[in-house]
């Protein structure tokens, strides 16, 4: 015998709506709930919107204010530095300002200082100041220079004969001078006729190009390598 098989169809089940399966998941709870009495009702509205208000204050509330906190400090460094570099930008201002100023003088006495070629009329100028002013000449002999940093004193002896105010006007005569030339070491004795002898040293300045000043520390460097081989 043949057995019939049996199809059994199944019918498709219809979806509830999420409304109707959260309300059939709750309902057990809130029935329990309703069973319950008023103070506890209360005691769990009141531990639920602590928990809300705990969950809110420890994920939310404190991590943002701890960042707040993180750039007021930041913002109070920013601040800090700011005010430094203002201060430096102002030192720095005021520092440019004072070498312009230093650059301008040291060009302007530049400027006043012989060259090479203008040290013999210089030195020349000189002595025509003290003939003009009256005085007679015992000694002008031009000494060795004396190099310095950047530039080299020319210094010359002078020893002359002559009036006070010939003297005065002589020395007046040199500080009027287009070139620097400056009067040291004056020593002044008298005689009995009221003559005036004089001894001092008139220098003046020459300024020592780069190329001056290095060519012989090349040349002994040269002369180190020559005497090597």
């Amino acid at each position: 015998m043949k057995k019939d098989k049996i199809k059994i169809s199944k019918e498709p089940t219809e979806k509830k709506p999420f409304k109707t399966i959260l309300r059939e998941k709750t309902a057990p709870f809130f029935e329990k709930v309703g069973r319950l009495s008023k103070m506890q009702r209360i005691l769990i509205c009141v531990l639920t919107l602590s928990a809300m208000l705990g969950s809110y204050y420890y994920f939310f509330l404190i991590p943002r204010q701890e960042a707040i906190l993180s750039l007021e400090q930041k913002h109070e460094e920013l601040s800090q530095q700011l005010v430094t570099y203002q201060a430096k930008a102002a030192r720095l201002n005021a520092v440019k300002k004072k070498k312009e100023e230093k650059e301008e003088e040291f060009f302007i006495a530049l400027a006043a200082l012989p060259d090479a070629k203008e040290i013999p009329a210089l030195l020349t100028a000189v002595s025509k100041s003290g003939n003009e002013s009256g005085l007679e000449f015992m000694l002008f002999k031009p000494e060795a220079e004396v190099i310095k940093d950047f530039y080299a004193e020319i210094p010359v002896s002078i020893n002359v004969k002559g009036g006070y105010h010939q003297l005065a006007l002589f020395f007046d005569r040199v500080s009027l001078l287009s070139r620097i030339v400056n009067i040291k070491d004056i020593v002044i004795n008298y005689d009995k006729g009221g003559v005036l002898t004089a001894a001092c040293k008139a220098v003046t300045y020459r300024f020592i190009p780069k190329a001056e000043t290095e060519a012989p520390a090349e040349a002994g460097k040269a002369d180190k390598r020559t005497r090597k081989k």
